[in-house]
């Protein structure tokens, strides 16, 4: 029957190049994909699942549902489809809804014999205030047995770790003054950003080498000749595990009341985007869809590696997840850049896709056929999950 899935994938190969291609000379922003859903669930519709657009409050995400009315297990597959400005798909959002779809549809031909039933979830702005977040928070996921994604790099790596982020807006509120003729009667909000940013430079030798804290200032006054009201930090803190990470954020806003304090400001701390928990990759899972990756051919698979944060993450607390990373055909590419967006559209990148869509396809299959299985990946996510 993994033979089936496998031609069914090939024989819409040139579908899924034609989606993919689309959605790369198409890019749109976070919330704003509404090109690329069309395009995805079109095809999903075609194959008989039933769509559900603009779900979790989000206009451009979606639900795609295909129900065999035979009692098993359900699996989820999810797209991104969100790009960057000014280089577009340069994290390869582009091909991982279209692999999740070729995936679900290979799938979905062998479902009336062997059961279950398979959700597709289009989660729009993966790169800013993630849908994935919010989606768990409202329980989308509550009912899913298995969550499973693929994301192109240079190489094909195992499912591994991604640090917890929170995105973090420090606002500071000063009195504005003439800065010439009286400045003894203005507080400089601008002094207190400042302060602030030496103070996290000082603490970065006391906190663990995965810590990652990175800002800009986005508002630091309006002329050079008033004393800056206000001003206005924002900060992304990232740890490998989000228990550190909430002690890493607790320093971080300490500086801040610290630099209001000094300077006589006032503070407001807020999130400007969603969080993202770390990634807990169930390894069951994992090696599961490995063994169907050397099925197909490809035997180099790497050891995890850190590519920064996802809202995948979140996921993966409500349920068993991966996200493994798929080589398309230069291990020297980076995310985030003109050449690995490029590499998306590629004859190499077109293969490794229907690799990728054919391997999560068969470890659905594997997982609503195997009992024992589900039971292992099920009893591991509980460990994995205790006492958090």
């Amino acid at each position: 029957m993994k033979d089936q899935i496998i031609k069914q994938v090939q024989s819409i190969k040139e579908k899924l190049w034609e989606i993919n291609d689309y959605i790369y000379y198409n890019p749109e922003l976070g919330n704003e994909e509404f090109k690329a859903a069309l395009k995805l669930t079109s095809l999903l519709s075609k194959h008989h699942f039933e769509i559900e657009n603009g779900i979790a409050n989000r206009k451009t995400a979606f639900r795609a549902v295909y129900n065999s009315l035979i009692k098993g297990p359900t699996i989820a597959f999810l797209c991104e489809y969100d790009a960057l400005p000014e280089i577009g798909h340069g994290c390869g959002h582009d091909m991982i809804g279209t692999i999740s779809i070729g995936a679900a549809i290979g799938l979905s031909k062998v479902l009336g014999e062997i059961g279950g039933k398979i959700e597709v979830y289009g989660t729009p702005a993966e790169e800013t205030n993630g849908a994935k977040s919010d989606m768990v928070d409202q329980g989308v996921f509550d009912n899913v047995d298995v969550a499973m994604m693929m994301h192109p790099y240079g190489k094909t790596c195992r499912s591994g770790p991604a640090l917890a982020m929170e995105a973090l807006q420090f606002e500071f509120t000063g009195k504005s003054s003439h800065a010439a003729s009286s400045p003894e009667d203005g507080i400089n909000a601008l002094d207190a950003v400042i302060l602030m940013f030496n103070g996290v430079n000082a603490i970065r030798q006391h906190v663990t080498p995965d810590v990652r804290i990175h800002g800009i200032i986005s508002e630091g006054g309006v002329a050079a000749n008033i004393v800056p009201g206000r001003a206005v930090a924002k900060f992304y803190v990232r740890a490998l595990k989000k228990s550190y990470l909430k002690q890493v954020i607790q320093k971080v806003k300490n500086i801040a009341s610290g630099a209001a304090l000094m300077t006589g400001a006032t503070l407001k701390v807020s999130l400007y985007e969603s969080p993202f928990d770390d990634m807990n990759t169930n390894e069951n899972l994992s090696e599961t869809f490995n063994d169907n990756l050397r099925i197909l051919g490809i035997t180099e698979i790497n050891p995890s590696e850190n590519i920064g944060s996802l809202d995948m993450g979140n996921v993966s607390y409500v349920v068993p997840s991966i996200h493994p990373l798929l080589g398309i055909g230069n291990p020297s590419l980076n995310l985030h850049t003109l050449e690995m967006a490029k590499a998306t559209i590629t004859d190499e990148a077109h293969e490794a896709l229907i690799i990728g869509a054919m391997a999560l396809a068969l470890t659905g299959y594997d997982v609503i056929t195997d009992s024992n299985l589900l039971f292992e990946i099920k009893k591991e996510f509980a460990q994995s999950t205790t006492n958090l």
